[in-house]
């Protein structure tokens, strides 16, 4: 790999996350989805018959996006919307079982992908790189309810 020397941190932050996201690309495009859409499954799957609003805000995105993605997925067979009875504005939204299936193994190969990351730094190092990310997460305003 070449060293290409980066001026700015932030810049060697997007380029860990590109990087990241490029080696998740082949496990993602196997099964014929986008990041978003795994995402979504990914959320679905540990969290059954969520609502829509907090897929929305899991995936930091409004409500219309996330609609739209939902849609995409319930086309395709993977997910299913349904309206609350007590509430017609508020939909519930699980995986079907072939959503399940297609995510199934995702945040093994998602953890596989950071270790490939992180793998030049000893424990120690990861640990307090973990740290020092949380500290600056910890500043950054979580996103708003859309």
């Amino acid at each position: 790999m070449g060293r290409l020397k980066r001026e700015s941190t932030l810049e060697l932050m997007r380029w860990i996350v590109w990087g990241q996201r490029r080696i998740a690309d082949d496990w993602i495009r196997e099964r014929g989805l986008t990041h978003e859409q795994s995402a979504v499954l990914a959320y679905l799957s540990k969290n059954p018959d969520a609502i829509q609003r907090d897929v929305a805000r899991a995936m930091r995105t409004s409500a219309p996006s996330v609609s739209r993605l939902l849609a995409g997925l319930e086309r395709r067979g993977l997910v299913e919307r349904q309206t609350q009875e007590d509430d017609t504005r508020s939909r519930r939204v699980h995986a079907t079982p072939a959503g399940s299936e297609l995510i199934r193994g995702f945040e093994e190969a998602m953890d596989r992908v950071e270790e490939s990351i992180l793998a030049p730094l000893g424990a120690a190092e990861q640990a307090r790189l973990h740290e020092l990310l949380e500290q600056l997460a910890s500043r950054i305003e979580p996103p708003r309810s859309p």
